[in-house]
């Protein structure tokens, strides 16, 4: 796997985990660190959001949809 495809890889995960506080403790850690509603989180989610969907594209690539 290449470096930036690792690094995406990474950062969706620091974004589902942050999901997991939102949806089990109703705790945002993004939002606790940079402000709830600051440039800087909207910023770090629409990162993560634009990982999340390089990562759909490169897996879309590596699955082999032949019978």
């Amino acid at each position: 796997m290449e470096t930036i495809q690792k690094v995406l890889l990474v950062i969706t995960i620091i974004g589902a985990i942050n999901w997991g506080l939102i949806g089990i403790f109703e705790f945002d850690l993004v939002g606790a660190i940079f402000g709830v509603g600051s440039f800087l989180t909207r910023a770090i989610y629409t990162v993560v959001g634009v990982c999340g969907l390089i990562n759909i594209g490169i897996l879309m690539a590596h699955l082999d949809f032949k019978d």
